[in-house]
């Protein structure tokens, strides 16, 4: 791979193993192959609870169902992106007990706000997270909820949506677009943190 697209790559789809942790997050989103990969993780005793966050895009006029066709068996109509996911982790296995919900947040840095106000209303001392996202959307997700949670260390199991992959997003116009977006948000919605940050 060519030394540039391979630091894109690299910076853009992060990826760990697994390990035991206090919580799995699933950030807003109509993928519900996200869930899928949570559910498999909480099945398997990675965390004791699953936080899905998201009312529905700030660009859109509500949900608007499922973007990968994954749809619990039943219902399709669902107010927000939260309820949605909950009602797949429940299908999926899922304790209803483990479920924790936000349905407020309608971009990135509102999941982590939101979910973090969640968390911290119910006491929950967060040590170590898994991030359940979109793989091309892993650097952003992780670099929004570490502003939140800085004392907590991350783990991102993501999963590959819309045929994104750090394999192929680089022989696609359209993929290329995707993922240089994501680098460029990584920018632009960082400005006035950074200068917060570092006065």
């Amino acid at each position: 791979m060519n030394p540039m697209l391979k630091d894109m790559t690299d910076f853009i789809f992060l990826e760990n193993e697994p390990e035991k942790s206090d919580i799995i997050f699933i950030p807003g989103s109509g993928y519900g192959a996200l869930s899928l990969t949570a559910s498999d993780l909480w099945k398997r005793g990675f965390a004791p609870y699953i936080l899905p966050s998201g009312r529905f895009s700030i660009l859109e006029k509500g949900f608007s169902g499922s973007a990968d066709g994954i749809l619990p068996k039943n219902g399709t109509g669902f107010p927000t992106e939260c309820a949605y996911h909950r009602e797949l982790l429940i299908e999926n296995g899922v304790s209803e007990s483990a479920i924790l919900t936000e349905d407020k947040a309608a971009y990135t840095y509102e999941n982590a706000i939101y979910s973090k106000q969640v968390t911290d209303a119910l006491g929950l001392k967060i040590k170590k997270a898994i991030i359940c996202c979109q793989a091309f959307h892993a650097r952003r997700c992780r670099l929004y909820y570490e502003l939140l949670y800085p004392e907590t260390q991350f783990l991102i199991c993501p999963t590959v949506t819309q045929d994104i992959s750090r394999n192929n997003w680089y022989l696609d116009d359209g993929k290329i677009d995707r993922v240089l977006g994501e680098i460029e948000r990584c920018g632009s919605q960082f400005h006035d943190i950074v200068k917060e940050l570092h006065p």
